[in-house]
């Protein structure tokens, strides 16, 4: 019998231009990835747009920059990354401006994920947003298990 690895497996990873249709191109990629029935599928495309949305927005990225996207899975686990060139002035950040009309993507990814953070990867070489999907039920009872963090980031 063939014991289970704990190492990632890469699912799909992908360069997008810098570009604002590259969010749709990006949610595209990872449903057709993880596949329809995949019991993670809608909260990893949720994720995904919204992290490269912010790499969009929020780094130094321009049209001719590219944004890196891999989809990784380990036992019952989905991470995301989204690679950016990162920006000269701030780094992500949760905002709790309950009256704001955006900026909410870090919350919602910090809600449907196990665990998320941010890898700065130096000074002009971009930085790394990560989340880490359950991509099993939930027991009925009982908080999460753990932090994935080690099994997520490469």
């Amino acid at each position: 019998m063939k014991a289970t690895s704990a190492e990632p497996r890469i699912i799909g990873s992908i360069q997008l231009a810098g570009i604002r249709e590259s969010v749709s191109y990006a949610r595209s990629e990872v449903r057709r990835w993880l596949g329809g029935d995949h019991p993670a599928v809608d909260d990893a495309v949720l994720a995904v747009s919204e992290l490269v949305t912010n790499a969009l927005r929020h780094s130094d990225a321009r049209p001719c920059d590219l944004i890196g996207l891999t989809v990784t899975a380990t036992e019952g686990v989905v991470c995301v990354e989204v690679r950016d060139p990162g920006s000269a002035f701030c780094g992500p950040r949760l905002r709790w401006e309950p009256e704001a009309e955006d900026g909410r993507g870090l919350l919602i990814v910090r809600e449907i994920s196990q665990d998320w953070g941010i890898r700065e990867h130096g000074r002009g070489r971009g930085r790394t947003v990560w989340c880490a999907i359950r991509a099993v039920p939930l027991p009925l009872a009982g908080p999460l298990s753990g932090r994935v963090s080690e099994r997520c980031v490469s």
